[in-house]
């Protein structure tokens, strides 16, 4: 590794964490998982806090609260989980402007480009810094939401490597929509744009693909859900490895691709010096 990619490196990382933008991301993704399943245990006590109320107006809510009474670890993690996985992502995104893209419409990277500054030191350190960022949180914020959905519900239905491999899924989803993020941003220059574009399909895009298709697998877009469901220490008798292997080196191909068009984009780049300021 030559000394402009190290620096690369060291200028991303150090950007990432001397910011803030790091410990933002992480109080989010651990509250997040802590908090998820505790406001879902917490929703039965509120039904049943209201009952009177819904008795008033003829309304039965023993189904709903008899249902949320049996609810089990599984319940928790999976909502801790899938909310970290879009949330999350939401959060993520908005979080790293500045790196997808956001020096080119300050201008900070006219000197380092003049300097001598190639595109792939430029671009290849964001797709290893922020995406792997991305993994080890959710992995973390997998079992934060298994330790405390352990302490809140009864009967245990998950085991430790259904929640790795839930967390794991969780990062790939969240490195997705990053690594879409970083690739949409350099090349435009425009990253409000990019986050309002993958935000939009963070929000949508999961929930009318996981109608079109349960099965869940074979898409990036979905993996937000599978990630929860693999939790469940039965998960492997509905999906079999192979197609959750699949599924993610979908993903990761995707992410390959990504990565060579904001490349290509950036070396396609010319400098326009003419008129009263340099644009990139």
């Amino acid at each position: 590794m030559n000394m402009q990619i190290k620096a690369s490196f060291k200028k991303e990382i150090l950007a990432f964490v001397r910011t803030k933008k790091f410990l933002v991301l992480s109080i989010v993704i651990i509250g997040m998982s802590i908090l998820s399943p505790l406001m879902f245990a917490g929703t039965e006590a509120l039904l049943e806090s209201m009952r009177p109320l819904y008795d008033s107006i003829g309304m039965d809510i023993t189904s709903m609260t008899d249902l949320l009474g049996e609810s089990t670890v599984h319940a928790g993690v999976f909502t801790g989980i899938t909310n970290l996985a879009q949330i999350g992502t939401i959060v993520y995104l908005l979080l790293i402007n500045n790196f997808a893209g956001g020096e080119q419409k300050k201008r900070s990277v006219i000197i380092p480009r003049s300097s001598g500054l190639r595109s792939f030191s430029y671009i290849f350190p964001k797709f290893i810094v922020f995406p792997a960022a991305a993994l080890i949180l959710a992995i973390i914020g997998a079992f934060t939401s298994w330790g405390v959905s352990a302490m809140t519900y009864k009967f245990n239905d998950v085991s430790p490597l259904g929640v790795l491999l839930g967390g794991a899924l969780a990062g790939v989803c969240l490195m997705f929509y990053v690594c879409a993020h970083l690739t949409l941003g350099t090349s435009t220059g425009k990253p409000g744009l990019s986050a309002a574009v993958c935000i939009t399909t963070v929000l949508l895009l999961p929930d009318i693909f996981s109608f079109a298709d349960p099965s869940l697998v074979y898409n990036p877009f979905t993996l937000n859900y599978l990630a929860g469901r693999v939790a469940h220490k039965d998960a492997m008798q509905y999906f079999r490895p192979l197609d959750i292997l699949m599924t993610v080196l979908i993903a990761l191909a995707i992410m390959v691709i990504l990565y060579f068009i904001a490349l290509f984009v950036q070396n396609a780049k010319k400098v326009d010096n003419s008129g009263n300021e340099i644009r990139l």
